[in-house]
Order: structure tokens, then C-alpha cells, then sequence
């Protein structure tokens, strides 16, 4: 990660963003009291960098958890569709790399890297679908186990026929409906 703090201006822009957000999405964080979680985004302002990272790229971060042990919150990507701005990328980069032609311009594991979130599990994938209707027309990454990965295989989601299902993919392709979704606690 690059640039870890963002400017007043840019932390001001981003938290209006967010409690936006929070009030036109209740059933995601029932609960919650957006004072409590804007304090603890304005105490981590390495965390709230990645969320304007999450923002930047077109995921609509928003606090979908709690974790009560650690009183940190769990956002998660909630754009309707896969981040545009996340798109066309393999899965990680072993795969870019074994691309003779054609590659893609980056890989889902490094760029989530760099914006300090992780990609979604598969089990992470089907809460987020408990909250509304995601990828109905894209498809995501989700974290692929190591047996999986080792195969030369990548794991990915979408939602069809009011489904949620998780296939199969050689971890070097990619297409422009597939892209990936994040998570991070703060």
C-alpha cells in the first residue's frame, strides 16, 4: 500500500459518503449506531484509506458485521455488480504470469493486496447475497482453497435464478463480467 492517510477533505468526502449509505441500508447493519462506527473509521485512518479504496474503484463499501471480541466492524463490498474498476483480472499472480498472450492488465489477489482488503470466501459471498440481490449480470473471485489453487484452478460466485452459485475456473482466465469484492475489518 502506497499512501495510507487521506487528506481532511478526502476523509470528510468519504464519511458523508458512508453514513449515506448506512442510513439507505438498515438490514445490513441492524444495530449499529453510526456514531460508534464513525469513531472507530476516524481511529483507523489506515483502514478508512482502504475503504476509500473499496469506494474509488466502484465497490460501495458498507459495515455488514460486528464482531463483537474484537469490536471491530466487517465491510464488505456492496455494489449491485462486481466493481467495475475491478474487472478483467485474473485470479492471482502465478496465474498473470503463466499467461504467454493476451494477459490481463492485473490479478484479483495483488490488487486486493494493495488496497489493504482480502477477497471474499465463499461463505462470506453467500452473506452478502442474505442482503440484497448481488451480480445478477458479473461474477466475482471469491478466495480459492490451497488444494484448488495448487490444481491451477480459481473459485468464483455469481447469482442466477435467484441461486447463489460457486464454480470453476482456470485461475488464468479472466473476462470482462468478472472482477472481485473485498473485505476488511476496522
Amino acid at each position: 500500500m502506497a499512501n495510507v492517510t487521506l487528506s481532511k477533505k478526502q476523509q470528510d468526502e468519504l464519511l458523508k459518503t458512508l453514513k449515506i449509505r448506512f442510513e439507505k441500508n438498515p438490514k445490513r447493519h441492524e444495530g449499529f449506531e453510526w456514531a460508534k462506527l464513525q469513531a472507530r473509521l476516524e481511529a483507523n485512518p489506515d483502514k478508512l484509506w482502504s475503504i476509500h479504496e473499496m469506494e474509488k474503484t466502484g465497490g460501495e463499501p458498507d459495515a455488514v458485521g460486528h464482531d463483537k471480541k474484537t469490536d471491530e466492524y466487517v465491510f464488505y463490498d456492496c455494489a449491485a455488480e462486481t466493481p467495475k474498476s475491478r474487472r478483467s483480472l485474473c485470479y492471482d499472480r502465478e496465474a498473470l504470469n503463466s499467461r504467454k498472450e493476451n494477459k490481463p492488465r492485473s490479478n484479483a489477489l495483488d490488487m486486493a493486496a494493495a488496497m489493504g482488503i482480502e477477497l471474499l470466501t465463499e461463505e462470506q459471498y453467500r452473506e452478502l447475497q442474505k442482503l440484497g440481490e448481488f451480480d445478477t449480470k458479473t461474477s466475482s473471485w471469491v478466495k480459492t482453497p490451497a488444494n484448488v489453487r495448487e490444481l491451477g484452478g480459481a473459485l468464483f460466485c455469481d447469482r442466477r435464478f435467484d441461486t447463489v452459485f460457486l464454480y470453476h475456473n482456470g485461475a488464468e482466465s479472466y473476462y470482462a463480467a468478472r472482477g472481485f469484492r473485498g473485505w476488511l475489518k476496522v
